[in-house]
């Protein structure tokens, strides 16, 4: 079993089931012990915002703000940086705890040894 995931979600509110799915299956490794990167691209982005996670709906999911918050207390959350520049996020805007980076800590983590790397 990988020591590590590292999970990039490129969809937001245009795809919830696709975002609720990441979102899920990375609080649930965080649960079961399992190290997790979880990398927020696309109209994910949007959810480094205070708030943001709060205006998601998706009919029998789990609340996204309570995956966020586990995902922020027990793993890392990475806007990546050509993601929150088109849409004008800064490091002054995102949740305490996200953090901005671009593609070569993505390719670093993700090439992790007993590293599993997921695309939602």
């Amino acid at each position: 079993m990988a020591k590590k995931l590292v999970i990039k979600v490129t969809a937001g509110a245009d795809a919830p089931e696709r975002c609720s799915q990441a979102f899920t299956v990375a609080a649930v490794a965080v649960a079961s012990g399992v190290e997790v990167s979880l990398w927020l691209t696309g109209e994910s982005a949007w959810f480094a915002l205070p708030g943001r996670a709060a205006e998601f709906e998706l009919p029998h999911a789990a609340p996204l703000p309570d995956l966020l918050d586990s995902l922020l207390a027990g793993g890392s959350v990475t806007l990546c940086t050509q993601c929150a520049a088109r849409r004008e996020i800064t490091e002054a805007d995102v949740l305490e705890g996200v953090r901005i980076a671009g593609a070569q800590v993505f390719v670093q983590e993700a090439l992790g040894e007993n590293t599993q790397a997921l695309v939602y």
